[in-house]
């Protein structure tokens, strides 16, 4: 079983590169921000809390996260790994998804960090809101604090995974088509 991660800051296309990366490698895509969404439109006890601190910017709790994870990775069959989108975000959790692996075999097989400049986040976000109709990136201040967040809490990550040999990072700026054809050279 392969275990991906798709990293990057908020806006970077991550989701749009996920799809391609599903279809090529036969991959079930876990996206933390769309299994929260879906707590939130379902109107759970875990969607109504989320919703306050992702309106707020913030991050949920790592429990939270790593349960939905560790589901997905027991339920989900027919695939020949998962593409993580979301997850980690810090290295407490990259941790634990260490500790998740292992415990099924596994570990992680690469992590691709897509990466865009700071205005370009703040650009995209923007256009995703006002097509999506997503409230979580209506305003920059809660832009500005994703990002100070992702700088302040993700970035370690950098490190973490390129010590462990596993970090992959691609230039996000160009069209799509350039970016997927950058992650597929890179993966092989």
């Amino acid at each position: 079983m392969k275990y991906y991660i798709l990293f990057g800051p908020p806006g970077a296309g991550k989701g749009t590169q996920a799809a391609a990366m599903v279809e090529k490698f036969n991959l079930c895509h876990t996206s933390t921000g769309e299994l929260l969404r879906k707590e939130i439109a379902e109107g759970s006890p875990l969607g109504i809390k989320a919703k306050e601190l992702i309106d707020k910017g913030l991050l949920v709790p790592d429990e939270v996260v790593q349960g939905m994870i560790g589901n997905r990775f027991d339920t989900i069959g027919g695939v020949d790994g998962f593409l993580l989108d979301g997850f980690p975000r810090t290295i407490a959790q990259a941790e634990a998804l260490d500790g998740m692996l292992a415990s099924r075999g596994g570990e992680v097989t690469a992590v691709v960090s897509l990466m865009i400049p700071d205005e370009m986040i703040f650009e995209r976000i923007r256009h995703r809101a006002a097509i999506e109709g997503r409230k979580d990136d209506a305003s920059d201040e809660t832009i500005a604090n994703r990002i100070r967040t992702y700088h302040d809490k993700t970035e370690p990550l950098v490190d973490f995974y390129k010590k462990a040999g596993k970090y992959v990072e691609i230039d996000g700026t160009g069209t799509i088509e350039e970016v997927r054809d950058k992650i597929f050279a890179a993966l092989g």
